[in-house]
């Protein structure tokens, strides 16, 4: 039996979020540039879209650029734009013909206009497919999203749209760059690194983490069955214990 025939397709994540971590070493370690690595990675992302669309899972997120990545070589961000549109160019067509959306989280804003161009589009061709939602968090961190979410709380409640008193959970959820999605059931990290680096903070309360060696461009469909076949190993408790479980 294949790894993915052993997945229980009535056990699925509904919402996957992955960090897609290990480009640069990858490419060092095969003596090219760092960029080499960026480049690599897009067989991954095809694979991991493709696998989960497969399967059935309604929500991919991919952390394709932090707001800390800024901070890197202007080289680097340059080259990582100019790849960014490029590969969303190329792939519109393939998203619509799979009948997956496109959506992003983020401050949008902050990237070039080229890139700003490409993703309207891409996310207007693609706004009526339904089989998938992939979701490309740039210049993201999840203390930005909290950020801009209680600034927009606080706003609300000082033009008297919003009562202090009911500020609660769910209407926080309502501010964030994620809402109307269902919060991440499995979070994959590759690169081995035991961190979630300032992303989906909030959302990521209750998500089970699948953390492997792996350097992204090396992922592929194999890989996310892996991650997902763990997950569905897992108790999830959400605070109570396996007797209230059972009891249920």
């Amino acid at each position: 039996m294949t790894l993915k025939e052993q997945v229980d397709l009535d056990n699925l994540p509904r919402h996957i979020a992955v960090i897609m971590d290990g480009n640069g070493r990858w490419a060092k370690q095969r003596g090219g540039l760092r960029i080499f690595g960026h480049q690599s990675a897009i067989t991954a992302v095809k694979e991991t879209v493709e696998g989960a669309a497969e399967l059935g899972v309604d929500y991919l997120t991919l952390y394709a650029f932090s707001t800390e990545n800024w901070s890197r070589p202007a080289v680097e961000v340059s080259a990582l734009m100019q790849l960014l549109v490029s590969t969303i160019r190329k792939e519109t067509a393939t998203l619509n013909k799979n009948n997956i959306r496109l959506q992003t989280i983020g401050n949008t804003a902050s990237l070039p206009k080229s890139c700003q161009r490409e993703l309207l589009e891409a996310m207007d061709l693609t706004k009526s497919n339904t089989r998938m939602t992939l979701v490309l968090a740039l210049s993201y961190s999840g203390r930005w999203d909290i950020k801009q979410a209680v600034r927009r709380v606080a706003e609300d409640v000082a033009r008297g749209s919003l009562a202090a008193n009911d500020v609660e959970e769910a209407s926080i959820e309502k501010y964030l760059s994620t809402a109307g999605m269902p919060e991440p059931e499995l979070m994959i990290r590759t690169s081995g690194e035991m961190r979630i680096s300032n992303f989906l903070l909030w959302q990521l309360a209750y998500t089970e983490l699948y953390i492997t060696e792996l350097l992204w461009p090396d992922f592929r469909k194999e890989h996310l069955y892996e991650a997902i076949l763990s997950y569905q190993r897992r108790e999830r408790r959400f605070g109570k214990t396996s007797e209230q479980l059972t009891k249920q």
